[in-house]
């Protein structure tokens, strides 16, 4: 075993600045298609799998696989993590990358956690592959480990990983820290439920809501449209507050500068036949729904916007199915 796992991470080493840029890649994508969508989220960040990391998974690998090979078999050589708030921003994410991505494996492990009759670690993992035909495998430089968490979730899971892997707690008290870390995991998905209960109550009262505007900034403020948003599309979940003011500068490129005028912009404007028309897998956000109605209002106009240059590519493959 020593031969093999010593010719393991030998190559692993090779093969690690590699890894390294494909984890920034990932993680680049990953953010992307996130916020091309308009799904709300709190972090996404990338890595590439240490190499003593790694050499310690092999080994272990290799005690339960003797003949396996653990450059394909240890799968999470480039990761990824993206922390939501609220578990029903997991599921919309789950479900547009897998527009994006061949997903080789989809595990949620608080369902499996669940169906065990026990409270515990809750996470999603994808495996993903940029190869997207029906034959496509796990290879290192082309795949990723994409974990989904909630904000909760991922505090109960680094928790629980630095008090569990230091090494610290004495034998006679891990029975009682297994109770505490089981009671802590079901107060905290009690607490992810009353989250999304809160949002959903809050969004729902958005629309009745007056918000005072600041009379120095041309703009609609991005309080103001968020408030606008939230009754114009009832169903749809809320954005990243950083795309309601990017949304709100588009608007000004516009000529847009009121609520008043934004109403009179859309108001002809069938909003369910677009999302109809895209096709889409997850439910979009608030300013994602704003920005397939603008598309269809200006099409090539939007398009040509300073604000839009970064995804002008994107937003032709949209007008595109619009047509």
């Amino acid at each position: 075993m020593a031969t093999e796992l010593d010719r393991a991470v030998a190559a692993y080493q090779l093969l690690h600045p590699q890894l390294m840029v494909a984890s920034d890649a990932f993680m680049t994508m990953v953010r992307e298609i996130i916020d091309e969508a308009g799904i709300n989220y709190l972090t996404v960040e990338g890595r590439a799998k240490a190499v003593a990391s790694f050499a310690g998974k092999a080994l272990r690998f290799l005690e339960v696989q003797p003949d396996g090979d653990p450059l394909v078999g240890i799968t999470d050589q480039v990761g990824v993590r993206v922390i939501t708030y609220v578990q029903s921003d997991i599921d919309a994410v789950a479900a547009l990358l897998a527009e994006q991505f061949a997903i080789l494996d989809d595990r949620d492990m608080g369902r499996e956690t669940a169906s065990e009759g026990r409270f515990g670690y809750a996470s999603r993992h994808l495996l993903v592959s940029l190869d997207r035909g029906e034959d496509a495998a796990y290879v290192p430089l082309r795949c990723a480990s994409i974990q989904l968490r909630t904000v909760l979730q991922h505090a109960w899971a680094e928790f629980e990983h630095d008090i569990r892997y230091k090494g610290t707690v004495p034998p006679e008290q891990v029975p009682d820290l297994d109770r505490r870390f089981t009671l802590a995991a079901g107060l905290l998905e009690l607490a992810d439920r009353e989250f999304t209960t809160i949002r959903d109550r809050l969004q729902a009262g958005l629309s009745d809501k007056v918000v005072a505007s600041d009379e120095a900034d041309p703009r609609i403020s991005p309080q103001e449209l968020a408030t606008f948003l939230a009754g114009r599309y009832a169903s749809a979940g809320w954005s990243r507050t950083d795309h309601y003011e990017w949304m709100a500068g588009l608007l000004l490129e516009l000529g847009i500068g009121s609520l008043d005028e934004l109403s009179a912009v859309l108001r002809d404007i069938d909003s369910a036949a677009i999302t109809g028309a895209m096709g889409y897998r997850y439910p979009p956000g608030a300013v994602r729904r704003l920005d397939d109605d603008l598309l269809a209002r200006f099409g090539e106009r939007y398009l040509a916007l300073h604000g839009n240059a970064h995804r002008t590519t994107a937003l032709r493959a949209r007008l595109a199915k619009l047509h």
